[in-house]
């Protein structure tokens, strides 16, 4: 059994525009507590073993300048790998997938009691978006499968079960499933607003992101 309401509440979510070598660029971020000392959670991310049982099967050197490729998604080059150092860790990495280029960093603080402070940021030039799509998904489109991957890694680090890829996807269509994607959905459909984007227009898309999800919107969408 999930907590769908406890695992939505515990993920701040952001989204803003900035430029990034000269182009506008979307940034969403993620941001939860775990709590796992650091040098676990660091194990749990980076860890081709550990990976899978969280997230999704991944190939590759796991290394400062190895190629990674996780299966039936991205892949892309290792630009940054700090392991865990005075309470603080991080990676950096190219997100590569149907043709375009991404980035994800993954940062870690240790709270110093046991706990850690995981925040995932995906920036990605708006150019580089098909046209209309963030228009009809909004940022829900990679960040609700972000919030999938934030459940997982909380599931995993608590041995309270876990959701392998086709477990996941059966799951997604359950009543929890449902609940979890509809909330995660609705959720960042408000950080859209917040992030400047009109509130009918974000909840429009927050709809139809949380169609695709749950099957119920045929669309070509970028995994996460």
């Amino acid at each position: 059994m999930v907590d769908v309401n406890a695992q939505i509440d515990a993920v701040t979510r952001g989204v803003r525009t900035v430029d990034v070598d000269g182009e506008p660029s979307h940034v969403q971020t993620l941001t939860q507590e775990y709590p796992s000392p650091i040098e676990d959670v660091w194990d749990a991310v980076t860890n081709g073993e550990r990976i899978p049982r969280w997230f999704l099967p991944v190939s590759g050197e796991l290394q400062l300048g190895g190629r990674y490729q996780l299966e039936g998604n991205a892949g892309g080059e290792v630009l940054q790998c700090d392991p865990p150092k005075d309470g603080a860790a991080g990676y950096r990495i190219t997100w590569e997938y149907g043709g375009g280029v991404s980035w994800v960093a993954v940062r870690l603080v240790s709270n110093g009691d046991d706990t850690t402070r995981l925040e995932l940021e995906h920036t990605a030039h708006a150019a580089d978006v098909p046209p209309g799509f963030w228009e009809q998904f909004g940022p829900g489109a990679t960040g609700v499968g972000w919030d999938g991957g934030l459940l997982g890694l909380a599931l995993h680090l608590s041995g309270s079960g876990e959701l392998p890829p086709g477990a996941a996807e059966e799951w997604a269509l359950t009543d929890e499933g449902k609940a979890f994607y509809r909330a995660a959905a609705t959720a960042w459909g408000d950080a859209h607003a917040a992030g400047g984007a009109d509130p009918e227009d974000a909840a429009r898309a927050a709809d139809n992101t949380f169609g695709f999800y749950t099957g119920q919107l045929p669309a070509e969408m970028p995994e996460s």
